[in-house]
């Protein structure tokens, strides 16, 4: 529980809102606020509280999707201070 506070406090503090919640409070989609400039598209991120995991989802300049998955909070907040897709 704990880690999954802290994906959440690392999400919010890079920009993003609570976009959708699982119907039995096992996922929770966020949603960054700011759409990226050069495609137009929000990046989105998934946090499961079964694999204990975060995955962040966004759209690439060739109109791709690419996605990367966290097992730490720390990790995830390091890579979207470093790797600042949409702001």
């Amino acid at each position: 529980m704990e880690e999954l506070q802290s994906f959440q406090a690392a999400a919010r503090e890079s920009g993003f809102v609570v976009a959708n919640e699982s119907r039995d409070h096992t996922v929770q989609w966020f949603r960054k606020m700011a759409a990226d400039p050069s495609t137009g598209t929000h990046q989105r991120l998934c946090l499961d509280s079964v694999t204990k995991s975060a995955t962040v989802f966004w759209t690439n300049a060739r109109g791709l999707t690419d996605s990367k998955t966290f097992r730490g909070a720390e990790s995830l907040r390091e890579w979207l201070g470093a790797n600042l897709v949409s702001s």
